[in-house]
């Protein structure tokens, strides 16, 4: 699981605006970009590429 502390510091790198956890804490969602970054591994990829689309 992340870790809290981690969390409050990351930002999306696209917009540089907030991320929160997703429900099943397998991904931080941009609300603003709709963008998905999954964490694999407890390991947050924060790539703009390997981000999903979402509604």
């Amino acid at each position: 699981m992340i870790n809290k502390e981690l969390l409050d510091i990351l930002a999306c790198p696209k917009c540089k605006g907030e991320l929160t956890l997703t429900a099943e804490k397998d991904g931080l969602v941009c609300d603003k970009c709709k963008l998905l970054y999954e964490i694999r591994d407890d390991i947050p990829v924060m790539l703009i590429d390997e981000a999903r689309k979402i509604d």
